[in-house]
Order: C-alpha cells, then sequence, then structure tokens
C-alpha cells in the first residue's frame, strides 16, 4: 500500500489554484469582480497576449491598506464574510478568500494599492507564493494588479491554453457581460494595445448594449420592468427580429453576478417559444434582485452557478413577465432594401456574433441628413456630438427612422385605412398603410388564426374522459414513477385515468376526449419527460407543439389563390389575434417596407 504523507505547501497551493485559475479569462474575473466590490466607478483591463503574458488592471476603489496586503495573497482570507451565517446573504462578487493566493500561486505579480487616507501607496511583489518586494511608493488612490507569466511554473498547465485569440476573446466576451451588468461602471478594455471596449459609466444599459452590439440590436430592444414579492426584473429583451443561433446573446445577472442557469433560459426561452424558429435563441440583457437568502452560490468556485430555493416560481414570473413584454407593441420587421452585407449574412447564418471589426464599420459611416422630424436615440445624440468634437464631421451613425402613424397597423381602428393591393404569387398579399408597405404571408397567417383557435380550446381546460379498452400500459422508471405520483392530479385534470397494473407498469383506462387526433400515449410519456426538467413546470410544451404543427397542415398553402373577399376575410381573423406576428413555429406573418425605403431605391431621395 503506498505511504500516506503530507503535500507540501506550494504543491497545495497549486492544486487550489486548479480550481480557480483555469485561463487568463479567469484571472481577470477575479480581479474585476474584486474590483467592482472596492466601490470602484471605472476599471481599466490591458492585455498581452491573451493575457498569457501580461494583464494589468486598475481600479479607483478603496484600495488595501498597508498592513493588510500581505494577507490578501492568504489562502480563504477575505474581508466579505466572517461566519459561515453570512454566506446565506452575499452580496459581493467575491467571498472566498481563494482568488490572490491562487493566482500568486502559478504567476508572477505585483500589486500597487493606496487607500484614499493613506499618504504613500504600497508596491507588494510576489512570484509563486513566494514574497519577494514589499515597499512604499507613490501613487493614486485605487489598486493596480500586474499579472505576468501565468503558469510560468506549470508548464503542464500552460501547454492547455489556447491560441492568445482565443483568450482574448474570453476576457472580452467576460467584459462585454460585466458591462452589461454594471452599467453605472465604465470600463475600458485593451488588448495589444488596441482599444475593444470602452464605456462610460453613465448608467444607461442601452448605450453600453450599443457599444457592444452596435445600432442594429439597439433600436430593436424592448425594455422590460416587473416586479412581484421576492423578484424584481429589469432589463431589455430583443425583438424576434434579432434572434440568434446560439445563446451567445443570452446575459441573466442575478443581484449584479453573470450566471448560468437553466431556470432563467429555459423561461425566457419558453416564452419566446411562439415568436421565433425552431433553433433561435434571442437577445437578452436582464438583470434579477432577489434576497440573498433564496439563493445558492456557492456551488462553484468560478461563481457561474446558483440555486433558487423557489425555483418553479422564478420560472412562472419570468416566464409571464416576458410574454408580457413580448405582447406589447408592434414586433413586424422592417426590411431594407439596402444591398447586404455578405461577409455579416454568412456569420449570421452560422449563428455568430458580429465581429468587433465590422461592428465599428457599420457604427460610423457616412449618410444622408436624416429628416426634419427624425430624431437619434439620446445615447446617439452623445456619441454624434463626441464625433464632431474629434473632428470626425464627415461621420455620422446610421439613423433609425420611425414612421409615425395615428393607430398601429395592427390595432382594429386602423383596419378601415387598409388598402389590400392584391396577391403575389399566389402566396402574399399586399397591403398599404399610411407611409408604409406591408407584405403578409397567407400561410403563415392562416396558420397563426388556426392555431389560436385550438389554443384557446385548449385552454378553457373543459376536458372530458373518454374510457378506452383495452387499457393502454406504460412501463415507468423510479424518476417518472415519482412525477406521476407528484402531479397525478394535473393529469386527472386533463382527463386521464392511470391506475397501477404491477410492478414499474401502469395502465392508461381514460384518456383526454378532445386530444385533436393526438397519440394518447405518445403525448403521456412526452408530458413526463417536459415535468422531469428543473423548472417543475406544469404546462405542456408538448400539446403546444402538437396543436401548431396541427393548425399547419390545415392551413391555406403557398401558391393557392384567394379572391379579395378571402384576403379580406383572413386579414381581419388575424388582427383579431393575440400573437399575429409570427407563425406557431417562429416565422415571421408579416413584414414591412417604407415609403423612404423604396424612394431611396428608386433614386428620389439621394
Amino acid at each position: 500500500m503506498p505511504e500516506i504523507h503530507f503535500l507540501e505547501q506550494s504543491t497545495i497551493d497549486k492544486i487550489a489554484a486548479g480550481e480557480v485559475v483555469e485561463r487568463p479569462s479567469s484571472i481577470v474575473k477575479e480581479l474585476v469582480e474584486n474590483a467592482i466590490d472596492a466601490g470602484a466607478t471605472a476599471i481599466t483591463v490591458e492585455i498581452r497576449d491573451g493575457g498569457i503574458s501580461f494583464i494589468r488592471i486598475t481600479d479607483n476603489g478603496c484600495g488595501i491598506s498597508r498592513e493588510e496586503v500581505p494577507m490578501a495573497f492568504l489562502r480563504h482570507s477575505t474581508s466579505k464574510i466572517r461566519t459561515v451565517e453570512d454566506l446565506a446573504a452575499i452580496s459581493s462578487l467575491g467571498f472566498r478568500g481563494e482568488a490572490l493566493s491562487s493566482i500568486a500561486a502559478v504567476s508572477q505579480v505585483e500589486l500597487i494599492t493606496k487607500t484614499g487616507d493613506a499618504l504613500t501607496a504600497s508596491r507588494y511583489v510576489i512570484e509563486g507564493s513566494k514574497e519577494i518586494k514589499f515597499e512604499e511608493i507613490g501613487a493614486p488612490n485605487g489598486t493596480t494588479f500586474l499579472v505576468r507569466n501565468l503558469f510560468y511554473n506549470t508548464p503542464a498547465r500552460q501547454k492547455f491554453l489556447k491560441s492568445p485569440q482565443t483568450e482574448a476573446g474570453y476576457i472580452n466576451d467576460f467584459m462585454e457581460r460585466l458591462a452589461l451588468s454594471k452599467p453605472e461602471i465604465s470600463f475600458q478594455f485593451i488588448s495589444n494595445n488596441q482599444p475593444k471596449l470602452s464605456t462610460s459609466g453613465n448608467g444607461d444599459l442601452k448605450e453600453v448594449i450599443y457599444r457592444i452590439y452596435g445600432r442594429d440590436i439597439a433600436m430593436n430592444l424592448i425594455e422590460i420592468h416587473e416586479e412581484c414579492a421576492f423578484l424584481k426584473l429589469d432589463g431589455f429583451l430583443g425583438k424576434p427580429v434579432i434572434s440568434r443561433g446560439n445563446r451567445n446573446f443570452e446575459s441573466y445577472f442575478v443581484n449584479g453576478r453573470y450566471v448560468k442557469d437553466k431556470i432563467v433560459s429555459k423561461a425566457i426561452e419558453t416564452a419566446y417559444k411562439l415568436h421565433l424558429m425552431q433553433h433561435q435563441y434571442p437577445f437578452a440583457a436582464l438583470n434579477l434582485k432577489m434576497d440573498g437568502s433564496l439563493l445558492d452560490i456557492n456551488v462553484h468556485p468560478a461563481k457561474m452557478e446558483l440555486r433558487f430555493s423557489n425555483g418553479s416560481e422564478v420560472y412562472d414570473f419570468l416566464n409571464r413577465s416576458v410574454q408580457k413584454a413580448l405582447s406589447q407593441g408592434e414586433l413586424i420587421p422592417e426590411v431594407s432594401v439596402a444591398p447586404a452585407n455578405r461577409g455579416n449574412d454568412r456569420r449570421e447564418k452560422k449563428g455568430e456574433g458580429v465581429s468587433r471589426e465590422f461592428k465599428n464599420q457599420r457604427s460610423e459611416v457616412p449618410v444622408p441628413a436624416p429628416k426634419k422630424d427624425v430624431r437619434p436615440e439620446p445615447f446617439e445624440q452623445k456619441r454624434l456630438a463626441s464625433l464632431k468634437e474629434e473632428g470626425q464631421q464627415n461621420h455620422q451613425l446610421i439613423l433609425k427612422e420611425t414612421a409615425i402613424y395615428e393607430k398601429p397597423f395592427l390595432e382594429q381602428q386602423a383596419r378601415a385605412r387598409h388598402r389590400v393591393i392584391g396577391q403575389v404569387f399566389d402566396t402574399y398579399w399586399l397591403v398599404q398603410f399610411e407611409e408604409k408597405l406591408f407584405i403578409i404571408d397567407q400561410h403563415a397567417a392562416h396558420e397563426k388564426v388556426l392555431f389560436e383557435r385550438l389554443m384557446r380550446d385548449f385552454k378553457k381546460k373543459d376536458f372530458t374522459s373518454q374510457q378506452i379498452s383495452p387499457p393502454i400500459v406504460v412501463s415507468l422508471n423510479m424518476r417518472e414513477e415519482e412525477l406521476l405520483k407528484k402531479y397525478r392530479e394535473e393529469f386527472q385534470k386533463l382527463g386521464y385515468e392511470i391506475e397501477s397494473f404491477g410492478g414499474k407498469e401502469y395502465a392508461i383506462c381514460a384518456v383526454p376526449g378532445n386530444l385533436y387526433n393526438l397519440s394518447a400515449k405518445d403525448l403521456f410519456i412526452e408530458m413526463l419527460d417536459e415535468l422531469s426538467d428543473e423548472t417543475g413546470r406544469r404546462t405542456s410544451d408538448a400539446i403546444i407543439e402538437k396543436i401548431a404543427s396541427m393548425s399547419c397542415k390545415a392551413a391555406v398553402k403557398g401558391k393557392q389563390h384567394l379572391s379579395s373577399a378571402e384576403i379580406e376575410k383572413l386579414l381581419d381573423k388575424l388582427l383579431s389575434c393575440e400573437n399575429p406576428y409570427q407563425c406557431p413555429h417562429g416565422r415571421p406573418t408579416i413584414i414591412s417596407m417604407t415609403k423612404y425605403e423604396l424612394e431611396k431605391k428608386f433614386k428620389r431621395i439621394i
């Protein structure tokens, strides 16, 4: 049997560092979060070679007193908590007391810090957990960390790092998320002497979104503010027109902390389900504030995961709030006849974010002066003013031109002013209203009308049971049996009668009488699978998806000629829908084009 012995302290430190310091972005995360906890209002991050060879983080926070500087690099030394009870109400971003110790164990660290009441600053150098120098110097208030040569003493870990460009990308992504969570803090990020991110710190979240994602997204946002007894929700959602093929544009912050959580993401994505096509995800920048005692954030050293003590209530509130926000205002996408950027199109098809270079190119281009009644957003006004002061009078931002209607297109009061021009390609209707041309997909429109009618019947919950003989026998595993017992009453309300058939088998003796020709057994299994989700939801996406498929099959098809009377009648029904903007599969039912865009194309406007 191998002999049991104690590890050397240097080995212990390096093992502990492996839990916290995975790559350069881990160091940036820990140090920037400490700067925020120190009350900094301006933070600058500079890196070289993806942060592998050099990281400098400067803040204007409260600083560290001279006598506490060496103590800060000891394991489990922290100013954030004192007792285990404090873990139940953590408001700071960092709290474990492992960050500085772990970073110093695998890199060469230099700290320069000064408190407001000190006459001089302290300079502390530590390499591989060994103190090298501790002296007094002159420096402004705040703290500067310099981290050099990551993993210089653990080359086995260094070889697992990605390319400098990839590592810099991880840091850039983190800085963008942090800027979204803290719009009241000014962030600067510089990579290889090139500015990559700059925010003003004026508290305007929409301005931060504009600086990170560009005009297209900033101009297609839905503001959201909702509150309940245990949770407050603020931020912005993207209109369905700016969906993406992955979750990279979803940012959720709980008490200021960026997290990845299944309950939060599922609640938002489910609310978007009928607005987006399959495998498309929304844009979201949402801040959630709640009592810290309802959270467990001490789940993982990286603090990217958490647990809610009331997960199902959180899910229901978020889902309702997002649905409510999406139901307000018109969501008709406006198309442009201007040539598209082919390079950007390719990236969009892959579901990737827009590159920094392209965003910079499209943010400042020469454009005609806007019409007299068009006003740029407040954050664009500031940006234009700054451009003028820098002597860049020849560059302007692309401004959003907003047509002003007396009544939105889809309001019943506006119906009398709709001018149905006719049908194109036996598939699309052309409708003129005020200064816009609206194009409607007849198949998608009829799908939505049928879908909402079937859903209204389903939501009435007027279910009847239909006895079946012989019964349907299903075998359930332990988890499925537990769910059946927990939600047996819900299945009974739907019209199911289920009895134990011995062992793991159960007999379905009756099924809902209005299943719209769906398979009772398949639907039952799909509902159980859905209930196994961590959200503990009691609604059935399975039924909704089946109803969507039914409405698709029954709807009028493309290339099917309709008379003017049929178009008018179906248009009336579409206007009465709760969500007339997308078909049940997420495709748009209506798009629009402004008179202004057409006149530009025909050179009536130069």
